[in-house]
């Protein structure tokens, strides 16, 4: 199969090259930007931005890694009847604009936290003034997530957003969204023109840089998640959305991310309309058979059951300085070996930001230099395990972790899958995460 890649932050590497092992021709459009330009280097066949139209009738297949650029090449691909998993212009609306996606949940019969969205900072300092509640900020389209804050009190919610205002940080509206006690669970699903596939995507992210939840928020530093047949979370999310993505026309993932309160009930925060990072390198732990193929099925409609239903999956990044801010040159964070990975460990291995080098190896009781895998950038892999407890998924993935070496002051968390001893029970009385063990 010919497969288009498009891929704006160069995020799909373990996959596109899962794609290659697999026999497939793939093609990887990725943007000129300093800090991915070395990204795949040696490995996938890049595309030059610029030259995207003339690869447009090429694929058998496309797949969009994001919603917030070629938002036009998406629905001109559907328009010439192109298989496509990714946005259309409406469903990226619902990510990228909190206030529309908070809309469409309620439209839906959703109940979500009571959100104000607003596009100037003395406004949103008045309103915590007046109201005198805690609240999380949160930056709409693609904005800086550095701009997201969950407050301790009304106090220091204002000192932020005086901060921001002080820096000049605003760039789109942002929204305040009331905040509320509880656990973070989040549930997606692959959607097609038949439905949803079978396999809800219930995960838990971990998204600071240290561990116990401190420092940085990152995005994501490791996950744990679980593909099941049924899931309660899945049913209040996620089942009544089913009709605005068949009038959408979306193909692709969809996952909502919630707060599940001490009565049970779950309070959604925001839609992903994509495939999250690096929660698809993490189900790629839980895959079986072609890598790409499925996907076709899905565009088409059908469900071709791929991921293993039941058992949990765990994955860990692994970074180097000075990630996560990413100020240094390229050429400080590109070319550094990761020595560790063999033909046995390789399947369990996510290469994010690496490319193909070579570096000193050992061989035979001699130091010569031989092609390996070395960093592009600063967030490089993702190692997973799996297993039946959320223990036994943790400890595979450090396993392999623990197999890797780089000169370089490596940096992973190791508590990842940790704060679930004590959730998992709790959220069982509530009636959701059935079945699961830690």
């Amino acid at each position: 199969m010919k497969i288009l890649v498009i891929d704006p932050a160069a995020s799909s590497l373990d996959w596109t090259m899962r794609c290659i092992a697999d026999g497939h021709k793939v093609k990887w459009v990725v943007k000129n930007d300093p800090k991915v330009v070395h990204v795949g280097k040696g490995i996938v066949d890049r595309i030059d931005p610029s030259e995207i139209y003339e690869w447009l009738r090429w694929p058998d297949l496309v797949f969009f890694t994001d919603n917030t650029t070629y938002l036009q090449v998406s629905e001109f691909l559907r328009k010439q009847g192109t298989p496509v998993i990714g946005p259309t212009k409406e469903t990226a609306e619902w990510e990228l604009d909190r206030d529309v996606g908070m809309k469409l949940m309620k439209k839906a019969g959703i109940e979500v936290p009571p959100t104000k969205e607003f596009t100037d900072y003395d406004t949103a300092i008045a309103h915590v003034k007046k109201t005198m509640k805690r609240y999380v900020s949160k930056p709409s389209g693609s904005a800086d997530k550095a701009l997201s804050y969950c407050s301790k009190s009304p106090a220091d919610m204002i000192y932020m957003l005086e901060r921001w205002k002080k820096l000049s940080k605003l760039k789109t509206p942002f929204i305040l969204q009331e905040f509320i006690p509880g656990i973070e669970m989040a549930v997606g699903g692959w959607y097609g023109s038949g439905g949803f596939n079978k396999g809800w995507c219930e995960n838990w992210e971990f998204k600071k840089l240290m561990n116990d939840d401190k420092g940085v928020a990152t995005g994501e530093q490791g996950t744990v998640l679980r593909c099941v047949a049924k899931s309660a979370l899945a049913a209040k999310v996620l089942k009544p959305m089913e009709d605005a993505l068949a009038r959408a026309g979306y193909t692709g993932y969809i996952d909502v991310n919630c707060i599940i309160d001490d009565k049970g009930t779950p309070w959604p925060l925001e839609f992903t309309m994509r495939p999250g990072w690096p929660t698809f390198n993490i189900q790629q732990a839980l895959h079986t058979g072609d890598h790409a193929e499925w996907l076709l099925d899905l565009s088409e409609g059908k469900d071709a059951r791929n991921f293993l239903l039941d058992t949990i999956a765990t994955g860990v990044v692994l970074s180097i300085p000075d990630y996560p801010y990413s100020h240094l040159t390229r050429k400080e964070v590109v070319g550094i070996p990761v020595y560790g990975m063999t033909e046995q460990n390789k399947q369990f291995i996510h290469p994010c930001e690496m490319m193909q080098g070579e570096a000193p190896m050992e061989v035979n009781g001699k130091i010569v230099t031989q092609p390996c895998m070395v960093t592009a950038g600063d967030y490089v892999l993702v190692t997973t395990g799996t297993g039946k407890t959320v223990s036994q998924a943790k400890c595979g993935a450090y396993k392999v972790m623990e197999q890797l070496e780089l000169p370089n002051s490596p940096m992973y968390r190791t508590d990842i899958g940790n704060r679930l001893k004590k959730q998992l029970p709790d959220l069982q009385k509530m009636g959701y995460a059935a079945g699961m063990t830690y």
